[in-house]
């Protein structure tokens, strides 16, 4: 009952925001939580979770029972690019990208 997103483009520290809000909560709860969240990484993180729910009505398990047991938001690749700057000098710009896991549980 996992779910991944890999190469979402935006940083780490942005998406893990939206980890904290849904850590533990019951699926349902925590879809209609980030349908309220003025985020960017909402909308791609409540996807997640609802691959995770398919995920897991596939193998079987009752849909009503499952919560977000684990969330990690990783570091992906970067993406370098420069900026020219003063005196024929340059600057490097970091385009990040993170991975987003999502796993459930069941409630006994």
């Amino acid at each position: 009952m996992k779910a991944f997103l890999k190469n979402y483009r935006q940083s780490p520290r942005k998406v893990r925001l939206i980890a904290g809000l849904v850590r533990g909560k019951n699926t349902t709860d925590a879809i209609a939580t980030l349908q309220f969240v003025d985020k960017r990484a909402a909308d791609p993180f409540a996807k997640v979770i609802k691959s995770a729910v398919a995920n897991a009505k596939v193998q079987g398990k009752d849909v009503e029972k499952l919560f977000v047991k684990t969330v990690s938001v990783d570091k992906g690749t970067i993406i370098k690019r420069s900026m020219p700057r003063a005196r024929g000098s340059a600057s490097r710009i970091n385009k990040r990208n993170s991975h987003i896991s999502v796993e459930l549980g069941e409630k006994k």
